[in-house]
């Protein structure tokens, strides 16, 4: 499968986020419980509904190894006071490399490592937070799109 990366310039997002410090084999169990929590936070706040889009992002450390902070959130329409463990958050906005993942979930990695391969190939360097942006869900896996962002530097 070929994945298709290209530069956009992108606007920032804003975020109901429950923030997490997990290395990235952790991220698997650590989403769910971050983003009950979100949600149960949303349905007592209707009015900060917007799309309603899954957005996780990713504040990448300077060792690829170490744990990283990581925004469980959902998309709102307007910044809010924290209340708990959700607090109102942003996606960077500025030029990022950005390609879409049409797939299982399981596989996004493929998707972040075609985007690396291309920085590596155009001497591209990032800027230290990327995310995806979980579109509508689809019973059938093979439907289920993913874009995956990486701020450049």
């Amino acid at each position: 499968m070929s994945i298709n990366v290209t530069v956009e310039t992108v606007p920032a997002r804003t975020l109901a986020a429950v923030r997490r410090k997990v290395r990235i084999d952790q991220i698997g169990a650590a989403w769910r419980p971050a983003l009950d929590l979100v949600w149960k936070f949303l349905s007592q706040h209707s009015e900060l509904r917007g799309d309603g889009h899954n957005i996780f992002l990713y504040h990448h450390p300077a060792n690829r190894n170490d744990s990283m902070d990581v925004d469980f959130g959902v998309q709102v329409a307007r910044p809010f006071p924290q209340e708990g463990e959700v607090s109102s958050t942003e996606t960077p906005a500025g030029k990022v490399a950005t390609a879409l993942h049409i797939g299982p979930y399981e596989r996004l990695g493929e998707t972040h490592g075609a985007i690396h391969a291309w920085a590596a190939a155009n001497k591209i360097k990032f800027a230290g937070a990327s995310w995806e942006i979980y579109g509508d869900w689809a019973d059938d896996p093979t439907k289920l799109q993913t874009r995956v962002e990486y701020l450049l530097g």
